[in-house]
């Protein structure tokens, strides 16, 4: 709810703004009056035009700054996956807007030639000095809304490109916002700039503008970017194409730990650029270096072209950069909550971390996890004979300071997770912990609406970045 309530308050802030700062003229009835002028219509495409560039370039401004990837962030909405889809959303949003807006500037040669140009209201003062950079400002508006919707289009229909290439693209988005942005200032109204609209305009601008030189200086996560190297490789299982890699990382001194459950994003190849990959290790679990360097553990699946090849790319002792951590997947619940943790397939890394954090050689004979209710785990695998993860799982489990349930679905026997699954856990409301596909996340969603919101919480990182 975090992400709709932040959404919501920034678009409203900025209509507020706009009705109480810069109050519009209304009298757009009737829209055509007895005489036939459109002077009606006429004055409703100029309200249109207005308030549509000032929620698209604010959203632009917006999403720039989410970009940034800033710890503050991360605390307010409850991890950095859901301030990149925060980030997504606005996007989205100020592609609808742009296109309302351009939608709005196009109208102009409809409604001419239906109504004429007879109650046409005057153009809109702008700013002295930009009187003599209107034509310009509009054809750069318009090449980079253009732009903007092939971004759009591509970043939504994720199947035109692969992650590398999709990366590299969005990288002009930034060059786009300063476009923009210089489009707005200079047809902008001047009213506006005479208002206190025009300082929150112009904070906006200024915010964006930095967020985007620091985008370009490559500055994004930089004070949280660690230069780290490959301590082992191992394939976890027979096959390369299919068996996920374990990834040991030697951290310099500059890393100052994370939490069980939190991510980083690594990059193992400069033109591959930074994935996210869960930290499938506890603090201090893997010990550290002869040189002091603390390890940490990723477990990656061969999803696509470029992990899939990581066993033969990656060597001990390779320079990888991690920058991190990140997320509030901490599995923290109330004690008046049954724990339930739900992990499918790689999913189950975050858990991994979580189980090793609570181990009785870790807490201490007999101790128990500060605010731990008692937990089950369901854990979903393709087949659990084969499974290289499950071993260690169940070990995990066995050795929990307080013992973890686990339940283990074997889709090879024909068991498959469902509600009824969950219902079994106890009659108290449940906090749900999942790391699993998308269709897991789909089906167990309704489960909890069915069940009711409050009684079922579902908790889940979203780590499609695009």
């Amino acid at each position: 709810m975090r992400k709709p309530l932040a959404l919501g308050l920034f678009l409203g802030g900025l209509l507020a703004a706009w009705l109480i700062l810069a109050p519009p003229p209304w009298d757009v009835l009737p829209l055509v009056n007895a005489e036939g002028q459109a002077s009606g219509v006429w004055r409703l495409r100029q309200l249109v035009l207005n308030l549509s560039g000032v929620l698209s370039i604010g959203l632009m401004a917006f999403i720039m700054v989410l970009a940034l990837r800033l710890p503050w962030m991360e605390r307010l909405l409850g991890g950095m996956d859901q301030v990149y889809r925060l980030h997504k959303w606005a996007g989205i949003g100020a592609g609808v807007f742009a296109l309302m807006h351009w939608g709005a500037k196009e109208s102009g040669s409809f409604i001419k030639d239906v109504w004429s140009t007879a109650g046409r209201p005057a153009r809109d003062v702008v700013l002295p000095w930009a009187v003599q950079w209107r034509s310009s400002a509009k054809d750069i508006g318009e090449i980079a809304f253009y732009i903007l919707m092939a971004l759009l289009v591509l970043t939504l229909w994720q199947r035109l490109l692969n992650y590398r290439n999709w990366r590299w693209t969005h990288r002009v988005m930034p060059v786009i916002f300063l476009a923009l942005a210089l489009h707005s200032i200079l047809l902008m109204p001047q009213a506006y700039w005479a208002q206190p609209l025009g300082l929150l305009m112009a904070g906006l601008f200024a915010a964006g503008a930095l967020a985007s030189v620091i985008s370009l200086l490559g500055g994004i996560g930089k004070a949280r970017t660690h230069r780290a190297h490959v301590h082992s490789v191992r394939l976890l299982g027979p096959s390369e194409a299919h068996s996920p890699l374990e990834v040991v990382c030697a951290m310099p001194s500059t890393w100052q730990g994370h939490m069980p459950g939190q991510f980083a994003f690594v990059s193992f190849a400069w033109i591959e650029g930074a994935h996210p990959f869960t930290i499938a290790s506890a603090p201090d679990a893997l010990g550290t270096t002869a040189a002091g360097e603390a390890l940490v553990r990723f477990v990656i699946k061969p999803l696509g072209d470029f992990t899939g090849s990581l066993a033969h790319r990656l060597s001990e002792g390779q320079v990888v950069t991690v920058e991190g951590p990140y997320g509030a997947f901490d599995a923290q619940g109330s004690p008046s909550r049954e724990q339930v943790w739900i992990g499918a397939g790689v999913g189950v890394t975050p858990f991994i971390a979580l189980l090793e954090a609570r181990q009785r050689d870790v807490l201490g004979s007999g101790d128990k996890p500060q605010g731990a209710p008692s937990t089950e785990m369901h854990y979903c695998t393709r087949h659990a004979a084969e499974d290289p993860l499950l071993p260690r799982l169940r070990q995990l489990c066995a050795n929990a300071a307080q013992p973890v349930q686990l339940v283990v679905h074997d889709e090879a026997a024909g068991e498959r997770l469902s509600a009824n699954d969950l219902q079994r856990a106890g009659r108290k409301p449940l906090d749900i912990w999942l790391c699993g596909p998308q269709g897991l996340v789909l089906s167990m969603r309704r489960a909890c609406r069915a069940e009711g919101g409050r009684r079922w919480r579902l908790h889940h990182e979203l780590f499609a970045m695009r």
